[in-house]
């Protein structure tokens, strides 16, 4: 089997597992992430507009927002890295490429601190994404400049014993699920 067949298996149950976990979800799921999040307020901080059946961020990136600059990633082009637009809890939306909302105005900025959707994810910090590599270029860049921290926000159901990754592949500084703070390698 290839690796991108093993992908596309991994990704099939991980959406099977959170369309459960989204079906069944209660209400805070975003209690954690705001945890988490507290300990990095005035840091310029990427969010993202949830689609399908992705755990919901909202919560905590208005939060933050009350306290610093929080953007939302911006896909400009198929196997470009992704850009951030500041964001606003009350801000004017518009749809974007792949389905995810972008603000009417696009003031870009870069952030420090990137909370990251995924399909899976491995206690050791590995990610499975939508396979456009997206976050992976765009982690890439942002830590080749400077220190840039990226949070995994996944429920729990999402996590998977081994995926299959590659050198590309970017690790996550933390993971959060609804219930817990899972920091790779401690």
């Amino acid at each position: 089997m290839s690796l991108d067949d093993l992908k596309k298996a991994a990704r099939k149950a991980a959406f099977a597992r959170r369309k459960t976990a989204f079906e069944t979800r209660s209400p805070g799921q975003a209690g954690k992430l705001s945890e988490v999040l507290a300990g990095y307020r005035g840091v310029p901080l990427a969010g993202y507009m949830p689609i399908r059946t992705e755990i919901s961020p909202m919560a905590a990136m208005e939060e933050a927002a009350a306290h610093g600059p929080v953007c939302v990633p911006v896909i400009e082009a198929a196997g470009q890295p992704l850009r951030f637009a500041l964001w606003e809890p009350d801000c004017e939306m518009v749809d974007g490429a792949f389905g995810a909302r972008v603000p009417a105005t696009l003031d870009y900025i870069e952030p420090e601190l990137l909370i990251v959707p995924l399909v899976a994810f491995s206690k050791g910090g590995g990610r499975l994404g939508y396979g456009g590599g997206f976050y992976d270029r765009t982690l890439e860049r942002l830590r080749a400049k400077r220190a840039t921290l990226a949070i995994g926000f996944t429920f729990a159901a999402q996590e998977a014993e081994d995926l299959p990754l590659e050198p590309t592949d970017q690790p996550l500084d933390f993971i959060v699920t609804e219930n817990a703070v899972i920091q790779p390698g401690s």
